[in-house]
Formats: structure tokens, sequence, C-alpha cells
């Protein structure tokens, strides 16, 4: 018997076209979104705009500000820094139960996602190159069991999507290939069980990709 999987709801939707203008730089960081002119584009309602911007402002894209309206959060050092920072910090908490837990299931899965993304950079197809690393990164979460950790990573992954866009921007398919060897290297080590040699590589893979993103967002 199949699962039941509802559809993805208007509000979904509407926060899934904002996040992609805003993380393909057609809102720009500090941008000012107007829910008149947003509404009229996508043949909305005010109030699916409205809970849309709320959503995002979850996800760190958006700030609501009273009685001036939702803009673009800006995307500075601070901002970076913290976000490379924190996805460090719970990946390699994470990595460390998959080095330990992972089943032959997973592996499969891990390298079927890599083998699609080399695929997608061959191809030259840079969105879903950036989905599947999402999914890549996901899967490897799969013994994360920790609500909280899961709940906020969800939360990062637009504004990683948007880094990984100003680096592609400026870095150019270095930024991918850079990206792709952290993946086959992460592979081997967690084939290997290595937990120490999995931190090494997400501390290094972070500390490179926040500075290719500051380095994008400084020219």
């Amino acid at each position: 018997m199949n699962a039941f999987k509802p559809r993805e709801t208007l509000t979904e939707q509407v926060a899934r076209h904002i996040e992609n203008l805003i993380a393909f730089e057609q809102l720009r960081s500090g941008e000012r979104i107007y829910e008149s002119a947003m509404a009229k584009q996508m043949d909305v309602s005010h109030g699916s705009i409205r809970e849309g911007l709320l959503l995002l402002e979850k996800r760190h894209l958006v700030r609501n500000v009273p009685r001036k309206g939702a803009f673009v959060t800006p995307l500075d050092e601070h901002f970076v820094r913290s976000l490379y920072e924190t996805l460090e910090l719970y990946l390699t908490h994470t990595g460390r139960k998959l080095v330990r837990q992972w089943q032959p299931a997973d592996m499969q899965r891990l390298e079927s996602l890599y083998e699609q993304m080399r695929d997608r950079f061959q191809k030259n197809d840079l969105m879903a190159f950036l989905e599947l690393g999402i999914e890549y990164t996901k899967a490897s979460l799969a013994y994360a069991d920790n609500y909280f950790i899961v709940s906020a990573i969800e939360d990062l992954w637009p504004s990683a999507k948007r880094c990984a866009f100003v680096a592609f921007r400026h870095g150019g398919t270095q930024v991918l290939e850079d990206n792709l060897a952290h993946m086959e290297e992460s592979i081997q080590v967690i084939r290997e069980r290595d937990e120490q040699a999995l931190a090494d590589i997400l501390h290094r893979y972070a500390v490179q990709q926040c500075e290719q993103v500051l380095s994008a967002l400084n020219h």
C-alpha cells in the first residue's frame, strides 16, 4: 500500500518561488519585497504572500520589519561565517553517527547521488546540481536521531543554496569540482568508518566554501 503524500501547500509553493528569486539573485541582498507586486506577479492573494514570507523568515532568507515591510536578509560576512560555522557543527555531529552506524543501503544512496551530481555537472545543470547536493546531505543525516538538529538544518538549506550560487557565479565550475571532490573523499572515509577523517574533511570544506562565498561578495 502506497503511503499518502499530500501535495505541496500554496504557502510552500509561494515560499519556494521567492526562495529561488533570492537564491539566484533576482531579489538582492537587503532589497524590499513588495507584497502587492509579488501577489500580482504570482496571481495569488496578499495573504498567501504574507504566509510565504513568514516561512522564509524562519528559513533566514527574509526579515519582516514591523511597519516597514519584508526585506531580503543581507548577505554579509557575519551571515556567511555564521552559516558555515553552524553547518560544520551540525554536520560533524551527525556525520560521526553515520560513520559508526551506516548500512549498505546508505552507502548505495550516497554513491548514487554522487554519480547523479557528476552527471549534472557534465551537463552544466546548476539547479539540479544544487538540489542533488542538498539531497546528498539529507541522506547523510539518516542517523542524526535529533529532532532539533534536523529541523535546524532544514531551515539552513535555502541559505546554503543561496551562498552556493554566489560562489558559483564568481568561481565558476571550479566550485562545483571542489564540491564533487569533497563528496568523493567523504564517501571513502565514511566507508572506512573513520570519524576523525570525516570531521577534518567537513572542516576544510566549510572553510573553503565560506571563503569562496566571501571572495565572491567582495568582487
